[in-house]
């Protein structure tokens, strides 16, 4: 490598290293994907999934584009999994790191159910990745967005993802607006709590079947591929 590019990657490296972040957990295909690719219109940004292959591509995207995109494979469910998450983040982008953004798109099994048809597995499952998930991801990050509420020109931001379940409980849904329920309700102690330290914290319902690989067996009737 030459010494002029040598010392320019250096000084983009430090200049990203400097920057506040965005963590985004739950990257796939729809959602996820499109969150990405926004924030990283502004910030470095650390993706997460379970599966690797979920935002892989995202993230060589993002790079290819001129943006600094990490992925991280991380189970929210799983404390350890989160704690590890932070540490890599650290090694990446600095023991001093800060967070801009924060989002939460992570979700527990999407279940489907008459309720006499529901078992306690279904229920564990839906508990796991969204109820103990939001709780494990929004203690790892916390921290970092309010380490950056005295330098960022905007509030720094957790924002939890939700669907008209979080308000409205249908028929055969229970184990889904259950998990959904519960995460609108953290999201609204946690507002109450660190809003006024600087933190905002939003609920966003983000509601309609996306054009995914997952969906295209779906059976919706007229107009189904608009």
């Amino acid at each position: 490598m030459h010494p002029t590019t040598r010392l320019f990657t250096v000084a983009l490296h430090l200049n990203t290293m400097s920057k506040p972040i965005a963590i985004i957990a739950g990257v796939g295909p729809g959602t996820g994907a499109a969150v990405a690719r926004k924030f990283a219109l502004s910030y470095p940004v650390a993706l997460l999934s379970r599966n690797p292959a979920t935002y892989d591509p995202i993230v060589a995207d993002i790079n290819k584009s001129g943006g600094k995109a990490i992925g991280i494979s991380t189970d929210v469910s799983d404390l350890k999994s989160v704690k590890a998450m932070v540490e890599k983040v650290k090694e990446e982008y600095g023991n001093d790191v800060k967070c801009a953004a924060a989002v939460f798109n992570a979700s527990g099994a999407f279940v489907r159910k008459p309720f006499l048809e529901l078992t306690g597995e279904n229920m564990d499952s839906s508990y796991a990745g969204s109820v103990k998930g939001s709780f494990n991801f929004a203690q790892a990050t916390l921290p970092l967005l309010l380490a950056s509420t005295s330098t960022s020109p905007h509030p720094p931001s957790l924002i939890f993802t939700g669907a008209t379940a979080s308000v409205k409980g249908s028929a055969s849904f229970a184990a889904f607006a259950t998990m959904k329920f519960s995460l609108r309700a953290m999201a609204q102690s946690l507002a109450r709590e660190f809003g006024p330290k600087g933190v905002h914290i939003a609920h966003a319902v983000i509601d309609g079947v996306i054009d995914i690989p997952r969906t295209k067996e779906w059976d919706l009737g007229e107009g189904g591929e608009d």
